[in-house]
């Protein structure tokens, strides 16, 4: 009998085949380096299952000490009989022996979606999962500021908001090109205005100063790009601003990993010994780099690259993590990575 056949989707595609996927696939592994856009495609194929009850947390580094618990728990009823589905978060190849053991394992098992930062859809895990059929691999890379305004403008017709692309692009600029950022300004300009779906709301500029990010320079970027360049005497002050504006850790951590991720997708395009000020100047006019991040984004790429890229990327990983699991300590967990970052950078 022919083998149950794979999905593979990217960015592009991922919206075309989600409602089958999630019809018919039974494990649901998303990677690359947009890890915010990987996150909502796992959100959407949750909506989209048929019957998802109740979601069971577990971590990449969990699974690591006992790969046993993945297929243990995926073919365990719930308290109460009812139906589940699994959801975890890896770095790199955490999920490939567990998933492994998983694919073995005899008897009916529940959905399982994966979310694997630093990892590839050619990585092993990858390869294992397209291989077990049945299932969905789905890779994800960072969007351009035009992306993410088209992203934003679909966004807003969800939340019954009608938009120029002017302010879209402002939506998007704002939340560092971060989907689930600009999901939550859309869904904060769309209550402001009492739109709905069936009641739409055109929202200019007026609206959005009133309720959203009141400028660049009041986001995380400023934070972001002194650790990032290595500007120590920048940090007190920008972490004094942190803590008066009460930015969200979650959220400065956010902007951290999309601009590593960014810094990791320009450095993969970047040919040995090429210039860094001419590649960034390329990638200005190709419209991958915002003009105002030239400066800043060329700084890092000379810092920030092979080993020492990775590194950052995997402990940003590893901190998002902590900070959703330690709330009450996350300002603190979060000083003492920036201050690492800028320590590292100034090397």
């Amino acid at each position: 009998m022919a083998k149950a056949p794979s999905f593979k989707a990217n960015q592009n595609s991922f919206g075309r085949m989600a409602a089958q996927a999630a019809r018919e696939c039974h494990t649901f592994f998303f990677c690359g380096p947009d890890e915010s856009a990987a996150s909502a495609a796992a959100a959407t194929i949750v909506a989209g299952l048929p019957d998802a009850g109740e979601r069971v947390d577990m971590s990449g580094s969990d699974l690591r000490r006992d790969p046993v618990r993945l297929a243990d728990e995926a073919r365990s009823s719930s308290l109460f009989g009812d139906s589940r589905h699994i959801f975890f978060r890896a770095t790199g190849e955490e999920a490939h022996d567990a998933l492994k053991i998983h694919f073995e394992a005899e008897g009916e098992a529940c959905p399982v979606l994966v979310v694997a930062t630093s990892a590839t859809d050619k990585s092993r895990t990858a390869k294992l999962v397209a291989g077990a059929g049945n299932t969905l691999v789905a890779m994800f890379y960072p969007p351009n500021l035009t992306d993410m305004a088209n992203t934003v403008r679909d966004l807003a017709d969800r939340n019954g908001l009608r938009l120029d692309g002017d302010l879209a692009q402002r939506i998007a600029r704002a939340s560092g090109l971060d989907r689930r950022l600009a999901e939550a300004e859309v869904e904060k300009l769309a209550l402001y205005l009492d739109a709905a779906p069936d009641t739409p709301r055109k929202a200019d500029l007026s609206a959005w100063d009133a309720v959203g990010a009141t400028s660049e320079e009041d986001g995380f970027m400023p934070l972001v790009n002194a650790a990032l360049s290595g500007h120590a005497k920048r940090l007190p002050g920008e972490l004094a601003r942190l803590n008066t504006l009460s930015l969200n850790p979650v959220g400065v951590a956010l902007a951290f990993e999309r601009r590593a991720a960014q810094l990791a997708q320009l450095s993969a395009r970047m040919r040995p010994g090429e210039d860094v000020g001419s590649f960034v100047e390329a990638q200005k006019r190709a419209r991958r780099i915002f003009f105002k991040d030239e400066r800043d984004i060329a700084e890092q790429l000379r810092i920030w690259r092979g080993k020492r890229l990775d590194r950052l990327v995997s402990r940003l990983t590893a901190l998002h993590q902590a900070l959703l699991a330690n709330s009450q300590q996350a300002e603190l967990l979060l000083a003492q990575e920036i201050a690492w970052i800028a320590r590292a950078a100034s090397r």
